[in-house]
């Protein structure tokens, strides 16, 4: 099969085509899934370049190629070469035993952050893409207890192959947060792939949201559901949200605290604004917010997810689709911003 790997940590030269690549055979409990449409997200990128090393302190932007570090995955050392892709919709092909709740045949995605909890660490994960093979390939091979049957939907393959990593991210970020009826949620990076979702997703839930984004891209975050859109300069007005989903972090991050309302809740899932962070305390205890990371969900939030995908409810913006050959462009033209919402690749 023809495929992308990842090399080494470091800039898009590490990205290597090679047209033959072994198909991976699907063992006990596995699936063999032939790819139809992967998105482009920061995390893939994030992993390239070994952001999340803790030698890291700098934004996403500011890893530069000379940088030589080990630990840069999700979960420390990654196994080169390695098949990126956390976003995947595809078909399965083959089953690694009989019995499976998944049909050959079916239309199928799975969470990127992958929960394998046990009773002594319950938020484990595994993430597609970094700790295994993804969605850089024409098939992949995916725990069948982590598919999603998705056949249903009324969405394109690549609708629905740009939904896992931002929707299912954005879906955690506000079901960890408790988000409901009557909450005025502010979104920032509102205009990227998860915080277009997070906008589109509170809405649903009957919130009102208030999105941060350039000036270039209001007019989409509004499209999106945002009842009211901020600069990304702007100072968010002071105890004026019941919640905060975040996904940038950076210097402007005591403004977010300072803008929850008392007995508001802070939610982040991102940091591409920099992961070094500074905010009074007294505002955080003195206003008894709470805080959340979310990195790890439950089978219970991607199930939400995928109810939604198969009645149509959630449709994502795509900017531009690219062959998979093509993806240091599609990763250049993300890292870009130029685009609002998401960006596929096609295998």
């Amino acid at each position: 099969m023809a495929g992308v790997q990842l090399v080494e940590h470091g800039g898009p030269e590490m990205l290597v085509w090679n047209p033959a690549i072994p198909v991976p055979a699907p063992g006990p409990g596995e699936a063999l899934i032939k790819v139809l449409a992967a998105g482009v997200n920061n995390t893939d990128i994030n992993t390239r370049i070994g952001w999340y090393s803790k030698s890291v302190t700098g934004p996403t932007d500011a890893v530069g190629n000379e940088d030589r570090i080990e630990d840069g995955g999700w979960a420390g050392a990654l196994p080169f070469p390695l098949i990126q892709g956390g976003d995947m919709c595809g078909e399965v092909m083959a089953l690694g035993h009989e019995g499976s709740a998944i049909a050959i045949g079916a239309r199928v995605i799975c969470p990127t952050n992958q929960p394998v909890s046990t009773q002594a660490e319950p938020v484990k994960i595994r993430v597609i893409g970094s700790e295994y093979n993804g969605a850089f390939a024409q098939y992949c091979v995916v725990p069948v207890d982590q598919l999603y049957d998705v056949t249903a939907s009324p969405l394109s393959d690549v609708e629905i192959g740009a939904m896992p990593c931002a929707f299912g991210t954005a879906m955690g970020l506000l079901m960890r947060a408790g988000v409901s009826i009557g909450d005025h949620v502010l979104v920032t990076g509102a205009s990227g792939g998860v915080g277009m979702a997070a906008v589109m997703i509170a809405k649903l839930m009957g919130a009102e949201v208030t999105g941060v984004s350039s000036a270039s891209k209001a007019a989409d975050v509004q499209r999106a559901g945002a009842d009211q859109v901020i600069g990304r300069d702007q100072v968010p007005a002071a105890q004026a949200y019941t919640v905060v989903i975040d996904l940038v972090g950076g210097a402007g991050w005591g403004a977010l605290i300072d803008a929850l309302k008392p007995g508001g809740r802070y939610a982040v899932a991102g940091a591409i604004g920099g992961p070094m962070v500074e905010a009074d305390l007294r505002s955080i205890y003195l206003n008894d917010l709470t805080i959340f990371g979310c990195t790890h969900q439950s089978k219970e939030v991607f199930a939400a997810l995928v109810d939604l995908i198969n009645q149509g409810a959630l449709r994502p913006l795509i900017s531009k689709t690219y062959p998979l050959k093509d993806i240091a462009t599609a990763q250049a033209d993300f890292t870009s911003k130029r685009y609002p919402g998401k960006l596929v690749l096609i295998p």
